[in-house]
């Protein structure tokens, strides 16, 4: 799934993406940074992620418009 960051608490690694594609906001996961590239998030900066078990956003990525897959005009 593809979303942006829509609010994220650096001191308890709490946050919330906002889907792309249903516009759901999903909780991170404890586990969402691990192996990834980011150590901070910022508000609207654009993540692919995956879905555990529990529904939480994880294994964030990059994302960017380019991966939306919207028609070139």
């Amino acid at each position: 799934m593809q979303g942006v960051i829509k609010a994220y608490d650096p001191s308890t690694g709490d946050g919330l993406i906002m889907s792309d594609t249903d516009l759901n906001d999903y909780e991170m996961a404890v586990d969402a940074l691990e192996g990834s590239i980011f150590r901070m998030l910022r508000p609207g900066q654009r993540v692919i992620f995956d879905l555990d078990d529990d529904g939480r956003a994880t294994r964030l990525r990059l994302g960017s418009e380019v991966d939306m897959h919207t028609p070139e005009v």
